[in-house]
């Protein structure tokens, strides 16, 4: 990984007709609620977008922060595709718990959302008895509901103030130690290790971004089996890439510096290739869990 890789940009004019790669059948409903079109959400494809836009990711977040950063990422191109001023993103009843009221004709963005499901399963028991057993899971579905403020009218909303990230907390909240970095490897940046502990040297170039990429490796379970580091010359492996993107959705996110580094990292890596559903899956709830746990309550939200 060297920092003479080239990034490549995508226009602010393309940002409209972009998003319509992104997701497919997002109609969205209208205000009495019926369904227009079933959505059909690539992950993959929202990741690659927001990687290729510089500052789209962090406008995302400033807008719909209470939301998960999929959901934030997957309502901002929603509303650029419609032409929708992005704003503070909420269900009808929660706008007329508001005092505000979604406009005549007005349809709602689609947003996933997780719905937990019982089931009953037939177990055998030592003895060779058999029992029914009941067991919950997690189904995640689409559905449109939500409006954002633009949508709305009524009374005057105050601004929400947007999280500040803490580090202790968040190295707190996952339960991760950071430890003393004892590296002679002059080009290592930091490393993750067995046991959920993670170091980063005090000359990294980019420190804040070292720790995110060494927090996403213990997150994504990277380290599981064995040690990493991450050294200038990182190898072009699925994990470090799935790092890396964690690195960048958090940096944009913040604000921090960063971004640029790990988006030519990326874009690089991914000549000829792409990443898969799967991996993009993994890399939003990684980098959401991070950005989540170092808010200063910690507590998840009851938006999706």
């Amino acid at each position: 990984m060297t920092e003479e890789i080239k990034t490549s940009q995508t226009s602010e004019a393309s940002r409209e007709s972009v998003s319509r790669r992104t997701t497919v059948n997002t109609g969205g409903a209208s205000v009495n609620g019926r369904p227009e079109r079933k959505p059909l959400i690539s992950w993959a494809a929202l990741l690659d977008e927001a990687v290729k836009k510089p500052g789209f990711i962090h406008e995302a977040y400033s807008r719909f922060h209470n939301y998960s950063l999929g959901n934030q990422l997957l309502a901002m191109f929603q509303c650029l595709e419609r032409g929708v001023q992005p704003g503070p993103l909420a269900t009808w009843p929660k706008w007329k718990e508001l005092g505000r009221y979604v406009k005549k004709g007005e349809r709602a963005l689609t947003l996933c959302m997780p719905v937990n499901c019982r089931r009953t399963r037939t177990v055998t028991k030592q003895n060779g008895s058999e029992q029914d057993e009941e067991f919950t899971y997690t189904h995640f579905t689409y559905k449109a509901h939500w409006f954002v403020l633009a949508q709305t009218e009524g009374a005057e909303l105050k601004p929400a103030t947007i999280p500040g990230w803490s580090e202790p907390k968040a190295l707190e909240t996952l339960k991760i130690e950071r430890i003393e970095f004892t590296n002679l490897d002059g080009n290592a940046q930091g490393y993750a290790r067995r046991g959920r502990k993670i170091a980063v040297s005090p000359i990294a170039a980019l420190p804040h971004k070292t720790l995110f990429h060494e927090l996403a490796h213990v997150v994504l379970g990277h380290c599981a089996d064995e040690d990493l580091s991450d050294t200038e010359n990182t190898p072009r492996e699925l994990r470090e890439v799935e790092a890396e993107a964690v690195a960048l959705l958090c940096c944009e996110s913040l604000g921090m510096p960063g971004s640029d580094f790990s988006r030519g990292y990326i874009q690089h890596w991914n000549q000829g290739r792409s990443i898969n559903e799967r991996s993009a899956q993994r890399i939003f709830r990684a980098a959401d869990l991070i950005l989540r746990a170092g808010h200063p309550t910690a507590n998840s939200t009851d938006a999706p």
